[in-house]
């Protein structure tokens, strides 16, 4: 499956049909699904039926929450119905937001098992991780790896991780045209509340930011590597280190409520 260098990545919400068509006739190379999308697929039939070839890929359907019973057939349907265009993004969330959080790398084992058993190829799954644990078994057991809220310091890290034959499609968020004061607020109010939860700090701990640069909803400097913000050219040459440190791939989520103007500026650049 070509997902081409850089596709969108926009909450389950915020998908309209409209829009996803605008987006594959601006030439992204794929659309990801963000905010824990449904087993039942349903948003992503959404945005296929919206949409004539490009790929469209879940990031992520959360694994305490739905039952591989429901995410493979309803898979297995989709990829029938439109034919190599959809990607199964998994993954175990952040312990916050589950009571059942325990033994994550035992709960993914279980999970891909489970999917498997459904007859769901694991070269059209990747994993949502952060850490090498979990990357190591992205690399080994799917077609790769959806990391989420980091930096080009963690594509490289990843990278060496997962060796060079396996799919790393990082997600990157984007400010664009906006002035440097009003950009960093709007900035920590995308990522604030993340920076507080175990999984994603630790996860920048390990990309070696102190803590210091955690607190208060994030120092600028940290916050100017997870939300690229300034013009088009400055916000590009910030993705393209995400290749340049090993993804092959980088899905960039812009705020709303100017979303659509932003994507067709960096269009305009990218193709």
């Amino acid at each position: 499956m070509d997902l081409g260098k850089f596709g969108v990545w926009l909450r389950r919400t915020e998908w309209e049909a409209g829009l996803a068509a605008e987006l594959e006739g601006l030439g992204y190379g794929s659309l990801w699904i963000g905010g824990s999308p449904s087993g039942n697929l349903e948003d992503v039939e959404r945005v296929l039926e919206a949409t004539d070839h490009i790929p469209v890929a879940t990031g992520i359907v959360n694994m305490w929450r739905e039952d591989p019973a429901i995410v493979g057939p309803s898979f297995l349907r989709l990829n029938a119905a439109h034919p190599n265009r959809v990607l199964l993004g998994v993954g175990i969330g952040h312990p916050e937001a589950t009571d059942e959080y325990t033994r994550p790398v035992d709960k993914i084992d279980e999970y891909l098992n489970r999917l498997t058993d459904e007859g769901v190829p694991m070269d059209r799954v990747v994993l949502a991780a952060l850490g090498p644990r979990v990357l190591a078994v992205a690399a080994s057991r799917t077609a790769g790896a959806h990391p989420y809220l980091t930096t080009p310091r963690h594509t490289r890290m990843a990278r060496r991780v997962m060796g060079s034959a396996s799919l790393l499609a990082p997600e990157q968020k984007v400010i664009v045209g906006l002035g440097e004061a009003e950009s960093r607020r709007i900035a920590r109010e995308m990522v604030g509340r993340y920076l507080g939860l175990v999984n994603y700090r630790h996860s920048l701990l390990r990309e070696g930011w102190p803590e210091e640069s955690l607190e208060n909803g994030g120092d600028d400097r940290l916050i100017d590597e997870l939300v690229l913000h300034g013009d088009v050219e400055g916000i590009l040459d910030g993705l393209r280190a995400h290749l340049d440190g090993g993804a092959d791939h980088v899905s960039i989520q812009a705020p709303r409520p100017d979303a659509r103007v932003s994507y067709r500026e960096l269009a305009s650049a990218l193709f």
